[in-house]
């Protein structure tokens, strides 16, 4: 309480701090969304440990508006990172309004979060954050090959072109596959949705690899935590990261090339992160 409302929060009453609390699970739930559009949602599960349950799984989507703006969209207690946790948060966010569909949504390729989009956002391209994908793929691997996979991996989404990254893509799996065959098995199944980035302005491609956005953000709300000795209850917990994140949100920078949102927005083609024109599209051709 201290972090969000000041020193004063300390002479606060029972009574007061659960009106608060009601506030804000209020606030939370029955947002309106109407007015609001997003261009692009990263989202992630993160777990919490609470004293009255063994863990909380939170469902949070952090969002980039239209002019550039990083916003909190949702965080919901997921129970688990099932899709039926996923659909209920969804729904939601359209019965509250938001009935226009992000152009991009990032996360890791694991949640049940890609089969809710494709049910209630179908229209949203699907981008796999590569830092957990290279997590994974390292986790199948022995410790002394992971540094020369991590490399080709970093050549992968480093390249300048989507045709120069299948190159790589393809010389890395035919390096390692013969001996690592899961580890591969594991960076080709997400293939194309890993290099989902190429369609987008290049200007912003530092933000749309990764969910690094949330993770970083949740620094702060774990460390929250474990100052708190865990948190109480469920209700408890939502209602202070609710607040944390919406605090921390007033410190969130616009995203780099934000100007070219409104192409994005408007539908514009983009090939290796530049607009497709008439003159290119003819060149090409």
């Amino acid at each position: 309480m201290a972090a969000l409302l000041g020193d004063q929060a300390k002479g606060l009453s029972a009574n007061t701090v659960s009106r608060l609390k009601k506030q804000w699970e209020d606030e939370r739930q029955k947002r309106d969304l109407s007015e609001q559009r997003y261009v692009y949602w990263w989202v992630d599960d993160i777990y919490s440990k609470v004293r009255m349950d063994d863990s909380l799984c939170l469902l949070v989507i952090i969002g980039v508006t239209e002019h550039g703006r990083k916003e909190l969209v949702a965080v919901e207690d997921g129970r688990r990172e099932s899709e039926a946790s996923w659909v209920k948060l969804l729904t939601g966010l359209r019965e509250r309004g938001l009935t226009q569909a992000p152009k991009l949504a990032i996360g890791d390729g694991a949640m049940g979060f890609w089969a809710a989009l494709s049910k209630l956002y179908p229209e949203t391209d699907h981008q796999r954050c590569w830092v957990h994908k290279t997590a994974n793929v390292l986790n199948k691997l022995p410790k002394s090959v992971q540094r020369k996979v991590k490399a080709d991996l970093h050549e992968i989404w480093m390249a300048e072109t989507r045709v120069d990254a299948h190159k790589v893509f393809d010389c890395t799996v035919k390096r390692f596959d013969a001996k690592y065959p899961n580890a591969m098995a594991c960076l080709v199944k997400d293939r194309e949705a890993l290099l989902a980035f190429y369609d987008y302005p290049a200007e912003h491609w530092l933000h749309i690899r990764t969910t690094n956005p949330i993770e970083s953000t949740f620094a702060t709300v774990r460390l929250r935590s474990k100052r708190g000795r865990n948190c109480g209850s469920r209700a408890t917990t939502l209602a202070m990261v609710f607040k944390l994140l919406q605090s921390a949100q007033k410190r969130w920078k616009r995203i780099a090339g934000f100007n070219k949102l409104e192409l994005v927005v408007n539908n514009v083609k983009f090939q290796d992160g530049e607009p497709l024109t008439d003159q290119s599209d003819s060149n090409a051709a």
